[in-house]
């Protein structure tokens, strides 16, 4: 990643050359004239600078033979540092550094976030979602086009393997909430789920399966939730055909097109409701979200909850309402 490294190590190697040339002036003059260490030194400096300062003492042959071998070297070697400087200002790498290392700030600072692996069709449509819900995340990508489209877009993202571990760590995938893997190949796909989970046991991981046959393999490999593109658009054309109506509505709360939403709330670890039923808690009194389903640690799913159930550890309610009767209720669960 070279536009991502340092810009003054390209300057060790001329600084290195020009403390040489300035040794080398220095040593010659006190051994050759019997100067003074600061008279040789400055000498030095005002040959190979070329300020035209004129001798600090009259030179012997030796000596104007010697400064002529200087000249060669001590001032070629600093257009070189120049020349090098002026390279190096052309091609901005000092502004893609700085904000390289603005941007690892920034994604040092996130927490509860979501790394989306890859940024292609799907990995695009995923930011834009997380973009408008307003929800923190950081892409990581290795191809060219998406990388230039990232920059393009001012978003938080890595140039590297998403299946490598150094990357995933620096996407701080030990404070995300969630990692998406939507690269192209399934076998890419499996490899970073394999990474994501061996590096953050419980996080939530997502995984897009181009092929049926892959599904299978990325459960085993440890993913939480498989998604296959073509089986979703044929199963959202099915139900566009047979019944739009609930899409549209379905469609409609969830993007923020009325005042009801629904939301998945997960009963905190310290809840004073845990334990009792949820009558008993004060969840089926009015201003609070109605209550559609209540999943359980173990993937038990209960839909239309009784009034009887009794919350547990890692309880998972999903609920509909408005903002505040989602707030309410999300405060009686935490």
């Amino acid at each position: 990643m070279p536009e991502f490294s340092d810009p003054r190590r390209r300057f060790l190697r001329p600084a290195l050359f020009v403390l040489i040339a300035v040794a080398y002036g220095t040593a010659g003059y006190v051994l050759i004239e019997g100067w003074g260490l600061l008279d040789a030194l400055y000498m030095t400096i005002t040959t190979m600078i070329t300020v035209g300062f004129g001798e600090t003492h009259p030179l012997s042959q030796a000596g104007r033979l010697f400064t002529i071998t200087l000249i060669l070297g001590g001032v070629g070697t600093i257009f070189y540092t120049f020349g090098v400087f002026a390279e190096t200002l052309a091609e901005g790498r000092f502004t893609a550094f700085r904000r390289q290392r603005r941007m690892t700030n920034d994604i040092s600072a996130l927490r509860d976030h979501f790394i989306i692996c890859g940024y292609g069709r799907i990995g695009t449509q995923i930011a834009k979602e997380l973009d408008r819900q307003r929800i923190p995340h950081v892409v990581v990508e290795v191809n060219p086009a998406p990388l230039a489209q990232l920059r393009a877009e001012g978003r938080l993202y890595l140039e590297g393997d998403a299946a490598s571990e150094d990357v995933l760590r620096a996407a701080g995938i030990e404070r995300a909430k969630g990692l998406m893997a939507a690269v192209d190949s399934d076998e890419r796909v499996v490899y970073i789920t394999l990474a994501a989970r061996a590096l953050s046991p419980g996080l939530f991981i997502t995984a897009r399966a181009g092929r049926p046959e892959s599904i299978r393999r990325l459960e085993l490999a440890g993913a939480n939730r498989v998604v296959s593109p073509y089986r979703m658009a044929g199963r959202l054309m099915a139900e566009l055909a047979l019944r739009p109506v609930v899409v549209d509505v379905i469609e409609t709360m969830q993007h923020g097109g009325t005042e009801i939403g629904i939301e998945e709330i997960l009963l905190g670890a310290d809840c004073h409701a845990r334990g009792r039923s949820l009558s008993e808690a004060g969840l089926l009194e009015t201003g609070r979200a109605r209550l559609l389903a209540l999943r359980r640690r173990d993937g038990t799913l209960h839909v239309s909850p009784s009034a009887d159930l009794r919350l547990e550890d890692g309880d998972l309610v999903v609920a509909m309402g408005t903002e505040y009767e989602l707030t309410a209720t999300a405060a009686l669960l935490q």
